[in-house]
């Protein structure tokens, strides 16, 4: 049964239900079909499955469009790029081979988002981060500075004791990516007393890179109810 929110956003009623768990299965059939000892016959109910999920996926997101108020405006909004997402790359693949665009096979996993209409607790997740996109924003640009500046001082650094590992600013790029987030594979590591000193800050930096965005998001949450 259709029906309309207070936001004039479309409902499916009870039949949202049946759409919430065609989503999971969506996404338990893509890794499945990754598997390479797969059999013809779970191959072809698979692609029938894909097809039928689709069909439903595309009379969703055309229902939705045409009958929000005003009409069409469904389609500009996030869950509405996020429902076209879902469904184009079985679109495309009927004119493209995606074997030779395998990156566009990634956009069926946007369904995942479509769950966010359906859950309370997502629901709140995502009005948090619209409560602090702006701080989000500008921390952002402040990590993408830090990044730049930890890259070029340990390429100072470490570039003549190890010009294979740091030949470049942008080599130098993964190394501080792994150690501002704490991550740290041990694949990278300065060798020189400069690069271990400047490391130690670059990785006490790295702590409030990670506490800061965390701390606001927690924040965020509280307020949302």
């Amino acid at each position: 049964m259709l029906k309309r929110d207070d936001r004039g956003d479309v409902s499916f009623g009870a039949g949202e239900f049946f759409i919430q768990g065609l989503i999971i299965l969506s996404l338990i059939q893509f890794p499945i079909e990754t598997v390479p000892s797969i059999s013809p016959g779970l191959s072809a109910w698979l692609r029938g499955f894909e097809i039928f999920s689709v069909a439903v996926f595309t009379v969703e997101y055309t229902a939705r469009v045409l009958l929000s108020k005003p009409k069409g405006r469904y389609a500009f909004t996030f869950m509405g790029l996020i429902d076209l997402l879902s469904i184009l790359p079985f679109y495309l693949a009927l004119g493209v081979d995606l074997r030779s665009m395998r990156a566009l096979r990634l956009m069926r996993l946007f369904r995942m988002f479509k769950l966010v209409r359906y859950s309370t607790a997502i629901s709140r997740f995502v009005e948090a981060f619209r409560e602090i996109k702006e701080e989000l924003i500008l921390f952002s640009f402040t990590a993408l500075i830090t990044i730049y500046i930890s890259s070029t001082g340990i390429y100072y650094f470490e570039n003549e004791a190890q010009p294979e590992v740091f030949s470049s600013v942008f080599d130098a790029m993964w190394w501080s990516l792994i150690t501002i987030t704490t991550v740290g594979y041990g694949d990278v590591y300065p060798i020189t007393i400069g690069g271990k000193i400047f490391t130690t800050f670059v990785v006490l930096v790295g702590l409030g890179v990670v506490a800061v965005p965390t701390g606001l998001l927690a924040s965020a949450l509280s307020k949302t109810r």
